[in-house]
């Protein structure tokens, strides 16, 4: 045979196998089977196991693996990694395994304050993402924005980390910083995303009042739903009531939900004529459903403020507003989640969080995957969506440069009315002219560049005017269908 059929042959063995041998390294097979025995067992019918030998399956590959692996394995860390497999097999991205320390970090993120970025993050399509920023976080402050897909924290690939996995490296220490490397829709380049890490206090409910044609709008606002969210907004919402306002907006924006009974509470003091508020169905189909206690409707109107970062329990409160109540919704179709996960003891500390219901609206409608729909449709301003400008300490951003990061400082300097004149990433002399007029206006050397100091100086400015409620859209939007409904 000659050298070049030679070498044929043997990639085709390579590819194929033959024999013993696999192109990941040399195999034996077990000595108590054959070649031939095994063939024959291949060929015959596979036969389904009852539970008893579906346990002794189990057992045995755990008792194999514990004895006869090459190295040394810990049978809690097999375990464990069995019940993630089942976790990973349901192919569910709010299904999950907590370890103790996990489980511990769950609970604290439903207490009353943790430390870390403040975002709610949930496996969607095998990648970490981000499902919505709280409001005025340090995740909010840095630009981050729903549907962003995290591929790195600080350098290092998370690819194969499950959330929990992914969130724990997140977290950390107030005044420390993670650098996440996020991938987002629109954007030709990954984003390099720095965010100071702080202690996110869960004040999940805030009110305010706004005075407009001889109107008083009172507005709460929920971030999220937690332990004591529903007795906080009955006391709010009472004393709002007793200062005498005219009409009420509920804002759930960027809300990622939390727990279902929460939500129900809430239901009881906004639904009226004892309406549904949700439903829930279960891996049967049978449907069981909470309604109000609430007689009779409020003599003011209610307005609901939604958008694409409103996910879970907020859905509920915004479909129930809609549907039973027959209330206005304002902003944008919310997130999409139709699921209820519930948390099951393992009993050493480590939980399940499991999906194992859905939930449907009061008119028995699923919103899993295609969110409500608000009946008034307004978008907020491009400035709001802003990423935070990322510049190195030795390698300030200057004329000619070309890239996402350019592209950033464009956007925002747009949204503050420095006109770069293009937004394509380019920085060319009209945008150094309006770098210019900026630092000029912040009391920093006019020369153009973009360094540390301007580029926080930008992130700290474009802030501030996403604040002022006059240049929120969605919110004055609201208060005007408050004030008609008041007339």
């Amino acid at each position: 045979m000659n050298s070049k059929r030679l070498f044929i042959v043997v990639i085709l063995v390579m590819i194929l196998g033959a024999g013993s041998y696999y192109l990941t390294g040399l195999f034996m097979t077990n000595a108590s089977q054959s070649n031939s025995d095994r063939n024959d067992s291949q060929e015959s019918e596979i036969v389904e196991l009852n539970d008893d030998e579906l346990m002794k399956k189990f057992e045995k590959a755990l008792n194999t693996i514990e004895d006869r692996y090459v190295e040394e394995v810990d049978r809690q860390d097999l375990i464990e990694g069995a019940i993630s497999g089942m976790i990973d097999e349901l192919g569910d991205p709010f299904s999950d395994y907590m370890d103790q320390e996990t489980a511990n970090e769950f609970v604290e993120s439903l207490g009353s304050e943790f430390q870390g970025i403040g975002a709610e993050v949930s496996m969607i399509n095998g990648k970490v993402t981000i499902v919505s920023p709280f409001r005025d976080s340090p995740a909010e402050q840095a630009g981050l924005q729903a549907n962003d897909r995290i591929i790195e924290i600080d350098g290092e690939n998370i690819e194969g980390l499950s959330v929990n996995e992914a969130v724990l490296k997140i977290r950390g220490e107030k005044g420390t910083t993670v650098r996440l490397t996020i991938e987002r829709d629109g954007s030709s380049e990954l984003l390099d995303v720095p965010v100071e890490r702080d202690t996110i206090p869960i004040e999940t409910v805030r009110t305010q009042t706004f005075e407009q044609d001889g109107q008083t709008i009172g507005l709460l606002e929920i971030t999220s739903f937690s332990e004591d969210t529903a007795i906080n907004f009955k006391d709010q919402l009472q004393q709002l009531e007793q200062d005498g306002m005219d009409a009420l907006i509920i804002d759930v924006r960027g809300n990622p939900g939390g727990y279902l009974n929460a939500v129900e509470q809430i239901g009881d003091e906004l639904i009226p004529d004892e309406k549904a508020i949700v439903q829930t169905e279960d891996r049967d189909g049978a449907r069981t459903g909470y309604t109000s206690k609430l007689k009779e409707a409020k003599d003011y109107p209610i307005i609901g403020l939604i958008d694409e970062r409103s996910a879970s329990a907020s859905e509920i409160l915004a479909a129930a507003l809609k549907e039973s109540g027959g209330y206005d919704l304002v902003g944008n179709t919310t997130f999409g989640k139709g699921t209820v996960q519930q948390t099951v003891d393992l009993g050493d500390g480590s939980d399940l969080k499991l999906t194992m219901m859905r939930w449907l609206t009061p008119d028995g409608n699923s919103i899993n995957q295609e969110g409500v729909t608000p009946t008034i449709e307004v978008s907020q301003p491009e400035y709001f969506f802003s990423t935070a400008v990322s510049v190195e300490e030795d390698a300030p951003i200057v004329f000619d440069s070309l890239g996402e990061q350019v592209k950033n400082a464009q956007f925002i300097l747009k949204g503050l009315d420095y006109d770069p004149g293009r937004e394509d990433g380019y920085f060319d002399q009209q945008t150094v002219d309006a770098v210019k007029s900026f630092q000029e206006d912040e009391g920093i050397e006019a020369n153009g560049e973009i360094n540390q100091e301007t580029a926080t100086a930008l992130q700290e400015r474009i802030v501030e005017e996403i604040r002022k409620a006059e240049n929120d859209s969605q919110l004055q939007k609201a208060i005007d269908v408050a004030i008609e409904q008041t007339n």
